[in-house]
C-alpha cells in the first residue's frame, strides 16, 4: 500500500472546497438543471427538508435526510416520458423527489482526521460523495499541508516539543463550525492522486490491461434501436450507455454514448425530445441535413437552459425554433450547414472518450479529469473500432490501492525517495 494514502487524511482534500449548499427534494427539475451545471460528476446530492429549522443534527439524522444523487441522464430520461413531452412546462416544475432514485448509501459522513485509505475503501464499495465537517482547526493535518482558516496560516503542532506549543491554542480535537460541511467527490480524489504519481510508482505507468481494471460488463444499445430504450434500466456507475454497431467479426464498434457526461450541459428539453423520437445512432451522431423539415416539430427552447440560441433572450422569453439534433448542444455544427454531409462530420463533442487497453493508468486519469468525465471507453490495442470495456472511478481506485509490486533493490530505493519527497 502506498504510504501517501496512509499518512494523508480526508481533511487534506477539503482545502479550498466551498461550503455545501443543500439541494432539497422539494425543489424543481428546472432548478436541478441549473445546479447540475455547476456540479461535479454531472450530479447533485438531494436532501429531505429539515423537520425543524435551527435543529443541531447528528450524523445519523443527516444520513436519514440524504435521498440520493440526481444526474443529467436521470433528468433527460424523465423529460423524455410521454406525459412530460406533452406538457413540458409542468414537467420542469416537477419536484425532484419524483425523479431522483433514492439511495442513501451513496454518501458517507467522515471526520476530517479519517485516513485517506479508509475513505478510498468506502468509495471502492460504492460511496460517491464524502460529507466532511468544516473545521476551525484540527490536529492531524499531514506534514505536507498547511491550511488557511479565518485568514491565518496554521501549521501543524510539533507534538515532540511541548514547550514550543505552550502559547498555541489548544487543537487536540477538531473544532467544527456548526452545520458547515463540504462535499468531496471521486473527482476530487483523482485530482489528489494525479498530484502524487511518484509515490504510487510504478502503478501509474502500467497499462490498464496489465492492472486488470477494464470492466467488460458495460451497458450498451445498438444504434438502430430507439434511443429511449437506453433509459429502461439506467446504469448507476458509470451512468453511461454505449451506442454500438455490431460487426461481422463478432465485436462491437462504439459510435457514441448516452451518458450523464455528454448530457451535462446540453439543452435538456431538446435532448429529451430527441431521446424519445430518434434512434440511438441518430441521437448521438446527428440527423442528416437533408432530412425532411416537415418531420421536425416546432420546438420551444427552455429559457433557463443557456446555449448559443438562447443567450440573447431577455426577460425569460421563449423563442420557438425548428428542432435539429445539433440543438441538443453536444453535436458540433458543420462549416457549411447548406451542404448535405455524412454522419462522420457530426462527431465534435458527441464523440465518445476512448483509450486503448495499452494506455497507462496515468493517461486515463488525465483524460477523465481534462474532460470532466466519469469514465473512459476502452478499445482493442490493434483495432480502435473494437470496444472491449470501460474504466470508471471505482476501477481506478481499486488499482491505486492494491499492494505495490515487488521490485529490485535499486527500483525500491528510487520509489522510497519519491515517497519521502511526497
Amino acid at each position: 500500500m502506498a504510504s501517501v494514502f496512509l499518512y494523508h487524511v480526508v481533511g487534506d482534500l477539503t482545502v479550498g472546497k466551498p461550503e455545501l449548499v443543500e439541494f432539497t427534494e422539494t425543489q424543481t427539475v428546472e432548478a436541478a438543471i441549473r445546479a447540475i451545471g455547476e456540479s461535479t460528476e454531472c450530479g447533485i446530492p438531494v436532501w429531505k427538508t429539515r423537520s425543524q429549522k435551527g435543529l443541531i443534527e447528528n450524523a445519523e439524522m443527516r444520513r436519514k435526510r440524504f435521498v440520493g444523487i440526481l444526474n443529467s441522464l436521470d433528468i433527460v430520461a424523465f423529460l423524455a416520458r410521454e406525459e412530460c413531452l406533452a406538457d413540458q412546462e409542468k414537467a420542469m416544475k416537477t419536484p425532484v423527489s419524483e425523479v431522483v432514485l433514492p439511495d442513501n448509501s451513496l454518501l458517507k459522513e467522515l471526520d476530517p482526521a479519517t485516513r485517506l485509505i479508509d475513505a478510498l475503501e468506502m468509495m471502492k464499495q460504492g460511496v460517491k460523495r464524502l460529507l466532511v465537517p468544516k473545521s476551525v482547526v484540527w490536529r492531524g493535518m499531514s506534514k505536507r499541508f498547511s491550511i488557511l482558516y479565518n485568514g491565518k496560516w496554521l501549521k501543524n503542532i510539533d507534538t515532540s516539543n511541548p514547550a514550543a506549543n505552550a502559547n498555541r491554542p489548544s487543537t487536540s480535537s477538531p473544532v467544527p463550525i456548526r452545520d458547515k460541511f463540504c462535499c468531496l467527490s471521486r473527482e476530487d480524489i483523482i485530482r489528489f492522486i494525479i498530484g502524487c504519481l511518484g509515490a504510487l510508482a510504478p502503478i501509474p505507468l502500467s497499462s490498464i490491461y496489465s492492472l486488470g481494471i477494464i470492466n467488460p460488463n458495460y451497458c450498451s444499445i445498438e444504434a438502430s434501436r430507439p434511443a429511449i430504450d437506453a433509459t429502461q434500466k439506467l446504469p448507476s456507475d458509470p451512468p453511461a450507455v454505449a451506442v454500438i454497431d455490431p460487426m461481422a467479426d463478432d465485436y462491437n464498434k462504439i459510435i457514441g454514448e448516452i451518458s450523464a457526461t455528454k448530457l451535462w450541459k446540453c439543452d435538456y428539453l431538446a435532448a429529451a425530445w430527441a431521446l424519445a423520437n430518434f434512434s440511438a445512432g441518430q441521437f448521438v451522431m446527428g440527423v442528416e441535413d437533408n432530412i425532411s423539415s416537415s418531420s421536425l416539430p416546432d420546438f420551444a427552447v427552455n429559457p433557463m437552459v443557456t446555449n448559443a440560441n438562447t443567450a440573447n433572450s431577455r426577460g425569460g422569453i421563449v423563442r420557438p425554433k425548428k428542432f435539429s439534433s445539433r440543438s441538443i448542444g453536444f453535436v458540433s455544427n458543420p462549416t457549411n450547414s447548406s451542404l448535405s454531409v455524412s454522419r462522420s462530420m457530426y462527431r465534435g463533442r458527441s464523440a465518445p472518450l476512448t483509450c486503448k487497453e495499452t494506455s497507462s493508468l496515468a493517461a486515463v486519469m488525465a483524460q477523465m479529469l481534462s474532460h470532466r468525465a466519469t469514465h473512459v471507453w476502452v478499445t482493442d490495442a490493434e483495432n480502435e473500432d473494437h470496444l472491449v470495456g470501460v474504466v470508471g472511478y471505482a476501477d481506478i481506485l481499486a488499482a491505486v490501492t492494491r499492494p505495490l509490486p515487488t521490485t529490485n533493490p535499486e527500483t525500491h530505493s528510487c520509489s522510497s525517495m519519491l515517497i519521502n519527497q511526497a
